[in-house]
């Protein structure tokens, strides 16, 4: 099985058990194994919830964090050379 289809699996449990219990799931609505499969393919299970839809995301990506955080450095810096 290729990453995208063990991906697509684990996004599958996720959707398939949220229906089946009409509310988010949880870790323990789950085996450990399975628990485990999820993680490892969709990351910590909020975020793993979130990828699947079924939760909202709260807060960008670390990486679009970072691009934004250098941005505004870089922007503070070209205000206090041109201040100076």
């Amino acid at each position: 099985m290729a990453y995208d289809d063990k991906r697509e699996q684990a996004l599958r449990m996720l959707t398939e058990k949220a229906s089946e219990l009409g509310r988010l799931p949880k870790r323990g609505d789950f085996d450990p194994e399975d628990v485990c499969f999820i993680k490892q393919k969709l990351g910590p299970f909020p975020r793993a919830l979130e990828q699947a839809g079924l939760k909202p995301v709260l807060r960008p990506p670390a990486a679009l964090r970072s691009k934004q955080k250098r941005k505004r450095a870089a922007e503070r810096r070209k205000l206090s050379r041109n201040q100076e």
